[in-house]
């Protein structure tokens, strides 16, 4: 394992710096072959390293930095969703990350002081985190690099740049440099987590099908003293920019970031300097307010999407599979899902538990979900910067009529903030289910505490009906005869199940006779009407690729 034993001053903060160790390979002993490589240890990266660890899988990670977050940008991600706090608190940071953050769910779109649109999703919210936290990007790696170091399973190399990979049938060998040398490593599976211009990807001759948005926009961190309420504002057309957007956040040390739309020319070197960044805080916080410039930084977007996210041995994850615009913090929170996505299937194909075909449903799974935020993230592009004359009539009317008119508010598209995929068309689903379950509160826990631990199991959720005496025992011993699967009564003992109650059961939809089977990355394989031991397993098989044979044959 690696420390960190200085500081490099970044973005106006103090970020560690870890310590390069020469890597065992260069010692001149056998190349070792690892069941897991991750390439990148940017959020995405970390984040699958982190979920391995928790798994019980040993991986190794290469770095070409030593440091988190991006040397001279400060804030880049700064909003987490719901989901992706629901992964954190199983990888064991999610209190870090509140401690830290800025909880928020209200959200207004703004012209001059009106507010033309407003909403709170924490009503709605039947999960134990809340609907979003505000909190720099580099927080986060900071949380997850020690989170790794403490479990104490991954093998984090920094300043180890790949410079290329060969793959065979059985594994991969990675080329790698370091400040003492070349070597080569083994590995059963390799993530690329390299980000929007992988080598690896483009090594491999993959394409990304790109589109370069014209949109330019500046971003400003800065701290002022105004007494302001911690909710997401939105301008479209802020009289103090020109007219065009603007974003304003609250993120952790009493730093706000506010985004700014820029002229579609503008020179990003222009827009960035430091006296020009100030005239335009200056016109938007008035003349009395004071200031602190923490970091000004400007910034474009682009989209790709890779036409698979595998290919043989190596899984591209986050940016290196797809890149989409920032709006509604579909970014960022998007590799986080990779990640938990493609976790608990390494997991159990490596352990035995599930033939490499189970891997194919990564792609099955979370390339419709890029799909579908690049589609959301673009129509928001498009809202905020018009293409066309129509589209900026159209625009204009949904303004102008959304100060008297509610439904024309709805129109309003300022990002549609970061949802969980469902995923509906997985050949993984018994039924038509699919969907993202909420970290409902369970007795004295929550619903990820079921799904904590070494492996990676599944949750069935029974609620018994009288009407159905045994069927406790016949469930459990669904578990016992193989499956990674752990059977819980709901609502009434059921012995010898272990029994859970609280407030959650209720908002799962569970009714007396109905078993849920929550997938490890806490989404609905099966909702079982009739619950009986034949149906789990048939559930169970299709969810990991299996015959249901298969666990009488491991029995």
């Amino acid at each position: 394992m690696t420390g960190s034993s200085a500081r490099v001053q970044t973005g106006g903060y103090d970020l560690p710096v870890y310590d390069y160790v020469r890597p065992p390979e260069l010692a001149g002993g056998p190349r070792r072959r690892y069941p897991v490589v991750i390439v990148g240890g940017g959020l995405s990266g970390l984040t699958a390293a982190c979920d391995l660890a928790c798994r019980g899988i040993e991986a190794v990670l290469l770095d070409e930095d030593d440091t988190i977050g991006v040397r001279g940008a400060s804030s880049r991600g700064i909003c987490y969703a719901q989901k992706s706090l629901e992964i954190f608190d199983r990888l064991g940071i999610y209190q870090r990350i509140r401690d830290k953050g800025i909880t928020w769910s209200v959200g207004k779109v703004v012209e001059g002081e009106e507010v033309l649109y407003s909403f709170d999703l924490a009503p709605g919210s039947a999960s134990a985190q809340p609907p979003f936290i505000n909190i720099q990007q580099f927080y986060v790696e900071w949380f997850l690099v020690d989170r790794i170091r403490e479990l104490g399973r991954t093998d984090l190399r920094w300043k180890n740049r790949v410079t290329a990979v060969r793959q065979g049938a059985e594994h991969a060998v990675l080329s790698v440099e370091t400040p003492d040398g070349a070597y080569e490593i083994e590995a059963d599976w390799v993530v690329d987590a390299t980000g929007l211009a992988s080598p690896i990807r483009d090594g491999l001759g993959l394409p990304t099908h790109p589109e370069r948005g014209e949109d330019r926009w500046c971003i400003s961190d800065v701290r002022f003293r105004k007494p302001l309420p911690t909710e997401r504002w939105t301008w479209v057309e802020a009289p103090f920019n020109e007219n065009r957007a603007v974003w304003q956040h609250l993120m952790a040390d009493g730093v706000w970031r506010i985004d700014y739309q820029m002229a579609p020319n503008a020179d990003p070197a222009e827009v960035s300097r430091t006296e020009v960044a100030e005239a335009r805080l200056r016109a938007h916080l008035g003349p009395e307010v004071e200031f602190e410039v923490v970091w000004v930084g400007p910034y474009s977007y682009r989209t790709h999407l890779m036409d698979d996210f595998r290919c043989g041995r190596v899984l591209f994850i986050g940016d290196a599979a797809h890149v989409m615009s920032p709006f509604g913090a579909r970014g960022g929170n998007s590799g986080i899902q990779d990640a938990d996505n493609l976790g608990w299937k390494l997991a159990l194909v490596l352990r035995g538990e599930a033939p490499e075909s189970l891997l194919d449903s990564f792609d099955a799974e979370r390339r419709p979900a890029a799909a579908h935020n690049i589609k959301v993230t673009s129509r928001t592009g498009r809202f905020l910067a018009p293409r066309t004359e129509m589209e900026r009539i159209i625009r204009k009317a949904v303004l102008d009529l959304s100060t008297e008119h509610p439904f024309a508010r709805l129109l309003l598209n300022t990002g549609r903030m970061s949802a969980p995929f469902r995923y509906d068309a997985s050949p993984l689903n018994t039924g038509a289910e699919g969907e993202a379950v909420p970290n409902v509160r369970l007795g004295e826990g929550v619903l990820s505490d079921l799904l904590r631990g070494e492996g990676a199991a599944f949750v069935a959720l029974w609620a018994p009906d009288p009407a159905q005496p045994g069927l406790a025992a016949a469930l459990q011993a669904v578990a016992e005869r193989g499956w990674p699967v752990r059977v819980f009564a709901c609502g009434a003992e059921a012995q010898p199940l272990p029994h859970l109650s609280g407030s959650g059961m209720g908002l799962l939809g569970l009714t007396p006779g109905t078993l849920l089977l929550v997938r490890p990355d806490q989404h609905l394989a099966a909702r079982i009407r009739d619950a009986d031991p034949a149906a789990l397993e048939a559930a169970l098989a299709r969810a990991l690729c299996r015959a249901p044979s298969d666990a009488l044959a491991r029995a």
